[in-house]
């Protein structure tokens, strides 16, 4: 580039200093069309990554049911709501586990089912993009969207102890219960 700048100097008495410096001008908008291209290959390269985090996002929307409903959910041990109901749970590698709690019936424990998320695969070898989207959760979705759940009514018993001593020394608990 330079030895046509040099060229292009030598030629200034020949040419006209308009003709010279239009011609400069061009090469400068050529070696900026260069830059312009370099950063659009770029930001391509960086909008590829995440694919499935940036076209999926991090969510699934899931409804709850149970018979009889009023359940409690628990997600990974953190009350959510009652059933019936519906909500954005959000995505994860790890196993993500539901609680059906509701007085007087057994409490139900499940799993949430998973499969892989083929927006990831966009990502092809790029390992900064399967890193955002393992990250964020979203090279896995959930496969079902929607849970019913039947309660079976199982009796329970409130046992409400008098006294309850507890030996740190011998690790043990004694717990002294009233009889009527």
């Amino acid at each position: 580039m330079s030895r046509l700048y040099t060229f292009l100097d030598y030629f200034k008495n020949i040419f006209s200093k308009d003709i010279v410096a239009y011609i400069c001008s061009l090469l400068d908008t050529i070696n900026t069309m260069k830059q312009i291209s370099i950063l659009f290959l770029a930001m391509i390269a960086l909008f590829m990554t995440s694919c499935a985090t940036v076209f999926t996002g991090t969510r699934d929307r899931i409804s709850f049911n149970s018979t009889p409903s009023g359940a409690t959910i628990y997600i990974d041990g953190i009350e959510q709501c009652k059933t019936p109901c519906t909500m954005n749970v959000k995505r994860s590698i790890n196993d993500t586990d539901v609680e059906f709690k509701l007085d007087g019936y057994e409490t139900r424990l499940f799993t949430l089912s998973k499969e892989l998320n083929l927006v990831s695969i966009i990502n092809l070898g790029n390992l900064f993009g399967w890193c955002i989207d393992a990250l964020s959760g979203s090279v896995m979705k959930y496969d079902r969207k929607s849970y019913d759940i039947t309660l079976d009514n199982k009796p329970t018993s409130v046992i409400n102890p008098t006294r309850i001593d507890i030996d740190t020394q011998k690790n043990t608990v004694d717990i002294y219960i009233a009889e009527n």
